[in-house]
């Protein structure tokens, strides 16, 4: 496989649908009121699990990138204070971030600058690679249960 090739397959799995549900059906069209509902049963809310999503993967890229990273605290700073989002906005602005840190880190696997195989030089010996399949992987777990957690509200196709 060319480094091109790779490098696509990569930026691909970053916001893959092929084997379920992407990001963006998984968040479309969420009425309000079901946002910040947990069902009877689980811990989470929509709300929860996209920020959540949100901060964990734009952890992962900062991490990748900044030089100057400072390592956030488990679980206080990867999951947002309510069930229930802060505004009316919320939903939507933290959709947009999801969408934007992904672009990023499907910029750094398409950069040739960027040795995937290298380690990132402040990154206790991780690869470029690794926090791709980080990101990707860990979004992947969250998005699915996004969309049980929707079916569970009645809130899936």
């Amino acid at each position: 496989m060319s480094d091109s090739a790779f490098r696509e397959h990569v930026s691909k799995l970053l916001a893959w649908g092929d084997a379920h549900a992407d990001f963006d059906r998984a968040v479309r069209d969420l009425a309000p009121e079901l946002r910040g509902r947990r069902p009877e049963g689980l811990p989470y809310s929509p709300w929860e699990l996209l920020e959540h999503l949100r901060l964990a993967q734009h952890d992962i890229l900062d991490f990748t990138v900044n030089p100057d990273y400072a390592e956030l605290r488990w679980p206080e700073d990867y999951w947002p204070a309510s069930p229930e989002p802060p505004s009316a906005t919320a939903w939507d602005e933290s959709v947009a971030l999801v969408r934007a840190d992904v672009a990023a880190l499907q910029a750094i696997a398409a950069d040739t600058r960027v040795d995937l195989l290298a380690k990132i030089p402040h990154g206790e010996g991780r690869t470029y690679l690794r926090e791709l399949l980080l990101a990707a992987d860990h979004n992947a777990y969250h998005i699915g249960q996004l969309v049980l957690v929707r079916r569970l509200l009645g809130a899936w196709e």
